[in-house]
């Protein structure tokens, strides 16, 4: 049977409910959002002499949450736009909207009997065949559908999100007894797909697999810190970026998760896995226990492990708890010399390895810590997943972790970690033992671009599952797929006449040898293949411009060597445009800067949906130097509604703001709705498949007779509005500065921006080619290298990696 899923319906707006549907509707799915009806009238509903009949008042408590997902930090829809897709309802007047959804997701509290009797209702509506999940962090799949039909125990499975839905990959699958085999997979492929989840199909035992190891690991650390007598501040300072994990680290993400919702996952496990040898390590801590009857539960009340306060000037300063005395104080900066040392180690094997193999207190509190969550991730398989790189794939996509459990493992070497765990007396766990006794020495394996992994039922290594339609330029690089290369950039044959420029220099920053790549893959073009794709697979698609390089001419005033790095990059990009073969970009994570620039020169964008796209110079003192100021006017005169001035105008006003103001997509759609994306670039839901997907959409160019722009970067082609521009935006930035909104520095870049795009000394409407815009933009970029407020941004940039408003 195929599974075609129009239309979900999402029992429970509360926190996940809401923000699933959120999530759905980002993803172009419309669904239905529902709640209960409230019991009583608020005291506003009161004194609007409403009754409990009132359609507000029975949808009071969807409408809550779904308000709450549009305010929501970090924010839960891709646009404003996207919750138009979501119709509110509640349980009473709307429960038979369930007869038309093809997927209906369960995410009301986490109580059994709450979520049984709900769906025995539900089943009144349901159409046989549709597809019904339970959203649980933890409860028995197999007992919330007893009672229920056999056909809705066939279509029924366990479904936990982790949140927000939107910015965290992991989807656990978790199948009752009675679940297909189909409905399994088609869900599995769907939510990968259309939602950009990286599935894992658990068992059904307590917290499932990433909760289960998660929450294992912070109650280690509760132990740890009590035995090692650290502070808050310092646990976070060991558990965070230094060993692969988030900057919120331990209680920071306690903090967010909210103590309530930590101590019902910690019962949750100490009450069900009754057989697990480290159950009375589940026992909710004293601290945790006082914090919860104070109603410190983190974010949701203002405090919790740490504290935000408003200091005396009006900023905000974060306190952190002192836990022996109860006390909130100013947090203090952890100084531990493993700490430090391992900063300058990029290498997160090599610095792992340094760290545990330190002498101090962090160095002794984390080697207990990672090994005792390596070990204890060891003893739970198979009994929580059949794979390791389940486990693994849990952790690192439920938790945001460089590495998985057993990856970390092979890090600090298996035989090597056995060994000292032996010396200390503790045991080491028979998975291990029976991998080094088969005379392997790791959990993985490169073979031929294939990534292995030890199946311990086999007693052998098995080539890591992926889903069809995946590519993964590591593998090709291991496969020897790689056309050239050199220290900034590659070129990889993607195949089926496909080429890849993939960078890869630090934040892929943009300097001469990516310049060089991108000329060399258009030669490759023009020659051997019928498209190309720019695209890399790191957390970042490009941060812009080489601007450490850029400050080292400026300060020596090689304005010679400005100029030609400039026009060096334009030309490229000029090239990428005119190319007669078609080139898509394909960003994902921050495109800033020249990143941005490169894929607006493209034929088509290729955006992953977690896409942050923006011309962002203005924040260092600059503007657009590569042809993005070039670009977005041509983009403006495309957007104006007719040939009249007026209208063209009304088209620039943005593009002005948006540069000016270094504005940034937080989404592929709002960087569309900004001009950075136009109505025919696709959008790509999961990152790993976003290089498989751009060339596809680079071969459907290829193939359906692509034809490169016809007018020459030289002939006169683009409209712009001379001093009517001109004059309005220097009007605006004279009563900002006026108004004390930006500094005279501001003042001074957002003219000069001013004058590129209203196309420099001219008085009047004309036309003028590309090459004049992007000598106007080079002229502008280079003369704002030599004032010293864009050195001083540029420098605190380099240093903080925050802008400086000077």
């Amino acid at each position: 049977m195929t599974y075609h899923i129009e239309k979900v319906a999402v029992l429970g707006a509360g926190t996940m409910g809401a923000r699933i549907a959120a999530h759905l509707a980002n993803a172009g799915v419309p669904c239905y959002l529902l709640d209960i009806v409230p019991p009583a009238l608020s005291d506003a509903e009161k004194a609007k002499g409403l009754t409990l009949e009132h359609p507000a008042v029975r949808n009071r408590i969807v409408n809550a949450g779904l308000d709450g997902a549009k305010k929501s930090k970090p924010a839960a829809f891709f646009s404003a736009d996207c919750a138009r897709l979501v119709t509110a309802g509640n349980f009473d007047d709307h429960i038979a909207w369930c007869a038309e959804a093809d997927w209906i997701i369960e995410a009301v509290a986490e109580n059994l009997d709450i979520k049984r009797k709900l769906f025995e209702r539900v089943e009144q509506h349901r159409r046989p065949g549709t597809l019904v999940s339970t959203n649980t962090s933890g409860l028995p799949v197999r007992l919330i559908a007893e009672g229920r039909s056999n056909d809705f125990q066939q279509h029924f499975v366990g479904t936990h999100f982790f949140n927000p839905p939107r910015y965290m990959k992991l989807l656990e699958l978790i199948p009752g007894p009675r679940t297909k085999h189909e409905v399994l997979a088609a869900l599995g492929d769907y939510c990968d797909r259309r939602l950009g989840k990286g599935i894992v199909v658990a068992k059904d035992t307590p917290n499932f697999i990433a909760n289960r190891i998660g929450t294992f690991s912070m109650m280690n650390v509760f132990r740890l810190m009590e035995k090692f007598d650290l502070s808050i501040e310092e646990v976070d300072a060991c558990t965070g970026p230094a060993i692969g994990n988030p900057k919120s680290a331990t209680f920071r993400t306690a903090d967010l998760v909210g103590l309530d919702v930590l101590v019902h996952v910690v019962r949750n496990i100490y009450e069900n896995a009754t057989g697990d040898e480290h159950r009375d390590w589940y026992k909710v801590p004293a601290l945790v226990e006082e914090m919860l009857k104070r109603g410190w539960l983190g974010e949701k009340s203002a405090q919790g492990f740490y504290k935000r306060i408003k200091g005396g000037g009006g900023e905000k300063e974060i306190l952190a708890l002192d836990w022996k005395t109860m006390d909130y104080r100013p947090r203090a900066k952890a100084k531990f010399g493993s700490i430090e040392a391992g900063k300058g180690i990029e290498d997160l094997p090599e610095r792992l390895r340094s760290l545990v193999a330190g002498k101090d207190k962090a160095a002794e509190f984390l080697w207990a810590q990672i090994s005792g969550v390596c070990c204890y991730s060891a003893l739970r398989v198979p009994e929580i997943a059949d794979a390791v790189i389940d486990v693994d794939r849990a952790m690192r996509w439920g938790f945001a972790a460089e590495l998985g459990p057993f990856e970390v493992w092979d890090a600090l070497g298996v035989a090597d970690t056995a060994k000292r765990i032996e010396s200390e007396g503790r045991a080491v766990p028979a998975l291990v033992a029976k991998l080094l006794a088969s005379g392997k020495s790791s959990f993985y394996q490169a073979a031929q671009g294939r990534t292995l992994y030890f199946d311990q039922s086999a007693n052998s290594y098995k080539p890591e599952p992926q889903p069809d339609g995946v590519i993964f330029l590591k593998s090709l690089r291991e496969q020897n797929k790689v056309v050239a290369s050199n220290p900034g950039a590659s070129l990889i044959d993607l195949g089926d006449g496909v080429l890849c420029c993939e960078f890869h220099s630090k934040m892929n920053s943009i300097g001469g040898d990516t310049v060089e790549m991108l000329h060399a893959g258009l030669e490759r073009l023009r020659s051997d293949f019928d498209a190309m794709v720019i695209a890399n697979q790191a957390p970042n698609f490009s941060v812009g411009a080489n601007i450490m390089l850029l400050l080292m001419y400026a300060q020596e005033e090689e304005w010679d060597d400005i100029h030609f790095a400039v026009r060096q990059f334009q030309n490229v990009n000029l090239a990428l445009k005119h190319a007669p073969k078609p080139v898509v970009s394909a960003p994902q994570g921050m495109a800033l800067g020249g990143g941005c620039e490169i894929s607006l020169h493209c034929a088509r964008i290729h955006a992953a949906a977690e896409a942050y796209i923006g011309l962002v110079e203005t924040g260092v003192g600059l503007i657009p130097g590569g042809g993005g100021c070039k670009e977005m006017v041509i983009r403006a005169n495309e957007h104006a509604a007719g040939g009249e001035d007026l209208d063209l105008y009304h088209a620039f006003k943005p593009v002005f703001e948006n540069i000016a103001m270094a504005k940034v997509g937080t989404s592929a759609e709002e960087s569309r709705a900004l001009g950075y994306l136009r109505p025919s670039d696709p959008v790509c839901m999961n990152r790993d498949r976003l290089v498989a997907d751009a060339k596809q959409t680079a071969l459907a160019l290829a193939r359906t007779g692509y034809r490169a722009p016809a007018i020459p970067p030289t002939e006169p082609s683009v409209r712009v509005l001379g001093e009517q521009l001109l004059a309005a935006a220097k009007l605006a930035v004279h009563m900002m500065l006026r108004g004390e909104y930006i500094s005279e520095h501001d003042a001074l870049v957002a003219r000069k921006l001013a004058w590129v795009l209203s196309g420099g000394t001219l008085t009047s409407p004309q036309m003028v080619s590309e090459q004049y815009l992007l000598d106007l933009e080079r002229e502008a970029f280079v003369s704002l290298c030599g004032e010293p407020k864009t050195l001083e941004r540029i420098a605190h940039t380099l240093k903080t990696g925050k802008p400086l408003r000077n």
